[in-house]
C-alpha cells in the first residue's frame, strides 16, 4: 500500500432532572444480567462504569449520555423510554420488571434546558469533527496538532487544532506548514449545534446515536 503523504500546496485543494423517587421512597435495585438462551451456568455481568446511553429530551434533542445504570433506573421509574434497545438484545431486570438494555433513552417531560453557545475544546470532540482523520495526509489519527506551534505562538483553539496521525505530528514538530511546504486538507473551525457539546465529552459514539446528532462538522 502506498505511503500516505501530507497534501501539498497547490494539491487539492446533564439536564437538570429531578430526583427519580421522592424523598423517603427507596429506588428500585436493579441487577444486570443477559438473556440467553436456556439457563447458562451464571449471568453475565454488564461492564456498568463504562457503558453510556444516549438521553434524548422529549421533543428528541439530544441532551447528554448517561451512565447505563442511571438510564436503566429512569426507565425502571417511568421517567424516560426506551427508544433503541441493545442490538445484542441484552436485558436488565429489577425485583418487579424486566427492560431491554437501552443504547438511546428519551424523557417522557420535556425538559428545559440553558442555551450553551461555546463548545468545549476537547481531543473528543476534535476526533470526532475531523472524522479521525489526519488534517495534512488523511491517514488515521492517533493524536491532536496545533497547526501554529504553541511554541511558536499558536493558541489552543478549535482553529488551530487538528486531528493528526502520529507521522506527520513527528515530521511537522514545531514547524509552521509553510516551512514544510505542507497545507490544509479542510480548514479548521468550531464546530456549531446542540449535539457538538455531548460529543465533546463522549470518546467513543454509538453508531444508534448518530441519526439523533445530526451532520457532522468540518
Amino acid at each position: 500500500m502506498p505511503d500516505r503523504q501530507p497534501t501539498p500546496i497547490g494539491a487539492l485543494a446533564n439536564a437538570g432532572l429531578a430526583p427519580l423517587a421522592p424523598s423517603g421512597q427507596k429506588q428500585p435495585v436493579v441487577h444486570a444480567v443477559v438473556d440467553g438462551e436456556g439457563a447458562g451456568p451464571a449471568p453475565v455481568v454488564l461492564p456498568w462504569g463504562r457503558r453510556k446511553v444516549l438521553l434524548l429530551n422529549a421533543t428528541f434533542e439530544p441532551l447528554t449520555a448517561l451512565p447505563l445504570r442511571r438510564a436503566v433506573v429512569l426507565v425502571v421509574c417511568g421517567k424516560a423510554e426506551v427508544v433503541h434497545g441493545d442490538p445484542d438484545g441484552a436485558v436488565v431486570h429489577s425485583s418487579t420488571a424486566a427492560v431491554v438494555v437501552p443504547s438511546v433513552i428519551r424523557l417522557s417531560s420535556y425538559v428545559r434546558v440553558p442555551y450553551r453557545g461555546r463548545v468545549p475544546l476537547t481531543r473528543a470532540g476534535l476526533m470526532h469533527r475531523d472524522r479521525y482523520r489526519c488534517a495534512y495526509c488523511g491517514g488515521r489519527a492517533e493524536t491532536i496538532d496545533h497547526v501554529v506551534p504553541r511554541s511558536r505562538g499558536g493558541p489552543h483553539s478549535w482553529q488551530n487544532c487538528v486531528a493528526c496521525c502520529a507521522k506527520c505530528n513527528h515530521r511537522k514538530a514545531d514547524k509552521l506548514l509553510s516551512e514544510l511546504g505542507w497545507r490544509l486538507r479542510v480548514v479548521p473551525n468550531a464546530p456549531r449545534g446542540p449535539h457538538w457539546r455531548l460529543l465533546a465529552g463522549v470518546t467513543e459514539a454509538d453508531p444508534l446515536w448518530l441519526p439523533y446528532l445530526g451532520e457532522p462538522a468540518a
